[in-house]
């Protein structure tokens, strides 16, 4: 509790001032945090568990009002993780909690119909709540979960980038927007991954107890808050999860020789077909129009020339086949989320800078 006190002034902060607008709050925010079957993330359940339960108190402390009440949820207490690494024991069961206000589901690894499969009375459960008024958050690849469940249905979403594709494809009707830290629609959660699910958590604490508690909690727990994009961390590796044979020869001429000068009417000619059905074919395979996936194979080439700190922008630029800096800036950004200097200076290796 004393550090709790300490940490009211943290930057001169006046946490009594700040918070007493919310002293006439009357309702606790009931949190289930699904500890579910198989190869589960035990930083998500933990690091959830961790961080709700620490805004509440310091909501407490600040108000002599809790604002959360967190409890872990499974089928079955003990749950073991698939692999035998490490159990978790559920404070109640599926059965045991009959109405909630927030369902957090982690990620869980694996094969996403075995791992649905086996989680179906779980989301059975968790569909049931959500009926009766409860939101739901999917964090990292736990989106996997809401998708097979239907609550993606016409909603955009985020997941992991490196799974974006495979949940797009495989769950159709979702509009996975990967560049997005944390989405939300309509009281569905979902954020990006890794280690995103902390920018979630905030975001949560932010709508559930004001924005004072929530820099307060990023502060402490050092989460940028102002993270909104996981575009800078993405490595993009070319949609080939498609059977097109046309347009994956098209695809490796295009990274094969990407720092060329590079016409979509020489790709066709190339490849025998008319600049028209390529096109098409192209963005039906890839989801992408032939200028954008050659943009974003010049993008990823730029990135690791920056990364290895030999390489100036400029020589970036010219090395993946710009000569217009504006332009390459323009695209860069539009990629990576942030300008080519920014991403010089956040991961160029230092021992050769």
């Amino acid at each position: 509790m004393e550090y709790l006190r300490a940490i009211t002034t943290i930057e001169g902060v006046d946490c009594d001032k700040e918070f007493s607008h919310l002293y006439k709050k009357n309702s606790m925010t009931h949190i289930s945090i699904l500890v579910p079957k198989g190869q589960y993330s035990i930083v998500n359940i933990g690091g959830a568990f961790q961080i709700l339960n620490w805004a509440s108190d310091m909501f407490f402390n600040q108000t002599r009002q809790k604002l959360f009440e967190v409890e872990l949820v499974g089928v079955e207490k003990p749950s073991n993780d698939q692999e035998g690494f490490y159990t978790i024991s559920p404070q109640k069961t599926i059965e045991q909690v009959k109405q909630t206000d927030l369902v957090i589901i982690p990620a869980v690894h694996g094969e996403f119909e075995q791992v649905a499969e086996m989680n179906k009375d779980l989301m059975d459960w968790v569909l049931a709540q959500h009926r009766n008024g409860a939101e739901v958050a999917g964090l990292c690849i736990g989106a996997f979960l809401l998708a097979h469940a239907g609550l993606l249905d016409g909603r955009e979403c985020s997941t992991h980038w490196g799974s974006a594709e495979m949940l797009q494809n495989a769950y159709p009707k979702t509009k996975v927007v990967a560049e997005n830290i944390v989405v939300e629609s309509d009281g569905i959660y979902t954020c990006g991954g890794a280690y995103a699910f902390t920018n979630l958590l905030v975001y949560l604490i932010e709508k559930y107890g004001g924005r004072e508690l929530s820099v307060l909690t990023a502060k402490s727990y050092m989460i940028d808050i102002d993270k909104g994009s996981q575009s800078p961390f993405t490595i993009f590796v070319g949609q080939k999860s498609h059977k097109d044979a046309l347009v994956l020869d098209v695809q490796e001429s295009i990274e094969k020789d990407y720092d060329s000068a590079i016409s979509v009417d020489s790709l066709a000619a190339n490849h025998a077909t008319t600049r028209r059905t390529l096109e098409r074919r192209f963005r039906k395979a890839t989801g992408n129009s032939i200028i954008e996936y050659l943009q974003r194979v010049r993008m990823e080439g730029a990135k690791r020339k920056l990364e290895s700190g030999n390489t100036n922008v400029h020589e970036a630029m010219y090395s993946v086949g710009y000569n217009d800096a504006k332009a390459f800036r323009e695209v860069f950004k539009k990629y990576v989320g942030i300008t080519p200097v920014e991403y010089s200076n956040k991961y160029r290796n230092l021992k050769t800078a």
